[in-house]
């Protein structure tokens, strides 16, 4: 077997006949409505002792990507699917010819589902996985992880408790070019790194607070879920706002700023170098639905490094002694100070012992990791740490304090009662952690 790896552009890929197929159906039909590879007989399909049963929770926006991301994998089966939504659940479970059910809890139940895909809004990521977790489901989280870092704490605990496989949706891991980018970083390729710049899309202000009647259509206390329940308005359960309302969510700070966060986690570890302190600005909008933090202006000292976190398209940009390579979900926005380390090129690299892991299809890593119990790609460790970072800059922000996280502890460092309130959220009804 080579040790060496060759990161093709993306004209010199080849692409194969069901991934023309699959592109040009979902071109033409809208989603959720679309021809699965299976019903146009392009998958090699696995006998039913070879696959992993999946139960999915949450089809709607990411959820139906991740849906047929998963139905396509010839070592898959969805078994059972679960929303909010009535007619999004049964839209897509006629699809898989699986078992809708309204309650999410009663397909956790079934005892002959393997894995389960969580796919639902921000705030109900944690408890459901973790009721998952404990039921012996192995778990694929949509990121943001939780909306507290005693979420993000918890879900790690019970997966190291419960032995399950974790995956996380920080799909960029399973992209060549960011593996690639990562890869010339870890292998000290610019050297001793000095700084690191961070941008994740900005959010937004807005949003209709008139309350209003909740669509027949969907079952508005599951929705709620283990946040608080609230009057329901227009703009409160569909993008952005499952996105924008800090009741369940804090916004793109962790939203989007899980994938730039997790880049600079995986491909440096300078989060474990020494206590994390985070300070800087944002503005919380004081008009509107959505009221989560948005301009923010982030400076987050690591150790010897300082990285800086800031509104802007998707990217992280590692400034070594040596040069710098800026790694981007967008390959034409991977970028190095030389050609050889521009995570585009077309170059070999070679592995060593300390390689990062190869993934090239971040659900087929989940479902292969499911069968042989190895670590995926995005594991969990990895998932807090980053998505503890970007709450410690939802902490600083509004307190206006400069936030100290000790990464060995796993805890706050002499933190004032105003930024210990704000480490966890509140559990509505039966959800705990």
């Amino acid at each position: 077997m080579s040790n060496t790896i060759e990161v093709l552009s993306e004209n010199q890929r080849k692409v194969g006949r069901r991934t023309v197929l699959r592109s040009s159906v979902a071109a033409a039909i809208a989603v959720p409505y679309f021809v699965p590879g299976r019903a146009l007989g392009l998958d090699n399909v696995a006998p039913p002792s070879d696959r992993v049963t999946v139960g999915q929770i949450g089809v709607g926006n990411r959820g139906i990507g991740l849906f047929r991301s998963t139905f396509g994998l010839p070592n898959a089966q969805f078994v059972a699917i679960s929303d909010c939504y009535k007619s999004k659940r049964d839209s897509v479970a006629a699809i898989a010819k699986a078992t809708a059910y309204q309650d999410c809890r009663d397909l956790i139940a079934r005892d002959d589902i393997d894995a389960v895909i969580i796919a639902t809004p921000d705030h109900n990521h944690v408890p459901i996985g973790i009721a998952a977790a404990r039921a012996g489901k192995d778990v694929f989280i949509e990121k943001p992880l939780g909306i507290s870092i005693e979420d993000d704490l918890a879900m790690q605990k019970v997966i190291e408790e419960t032995g399950q496989v974790f995956q996380y949706g920080t799909q960029q891991r399973s992209m060549p070019h960011c593996w690639k980018g990562c890869e010339l970083v870890r292998q000290g390729k610019i050297g001793q790194i000095k700084s690191i710049e961070l941008e994740a899309p900005d959010g937004g202000e807005g949003g209709s607070t008139v309350a209003s009647p909740v669509p027949k259509d969907l079952d508005f206390d599951a929705w709620c879920g283990r946040s608080p329940m609230r009057p329901y308005t227009p703009d409160l359960c569909k993008q952005p706002g499952s996105y924008w309302v800090y009741s369940q969510s804090i916004g793109y700070l962790a939203g989007w700023g899980a994938h730039p966060l997790d880049i600079m986690v995986w491909a440096s570890d300078v989060d474990t170098r020494g206590p994390i302190c985070v300070e800087g600005t944002g503005t919380i909008p004081t008009e509107g639905l959505y009221d989560c933090v948005i301009h923010w202006d982030m400076k987050i000292t690591m150790g010897d490094v300082v990285a800086t976190f800031k509104p802007g398209a998707d990217r992280t940009k590692f400034v070594g002694e040596d040069g710098w390579v800026q790694v981007a979900r967008d390959a034409g926005r991977c970028m190095g100070s030389e050609p050889e380390l521009n995570p585009r090129s077309n170059g070999k690299i070679d592995l060593t012992e300390d390689s990062l892991q190869v993934s090239t299809n971040h659900m087929a890593d989940f479902i292969d990791s499911v069968q042989t119990r190895k670590q995926p790609v995005a594991n969990i460790r990895d998932a807090v740490r980053g998505e503890v970072i970007s709450q410690l800059c939802d902490i600083a922000v509004r307190t206006g304090e400069k936030i100290t996280w000790d990464p060995k502890k796993r805890e706050l460092v002499d933190p004032s009662d105003a930024a210990k309130a704000m480490l966890s959220r509140p559990l509505r009804g039966s959800w705990t952690l």
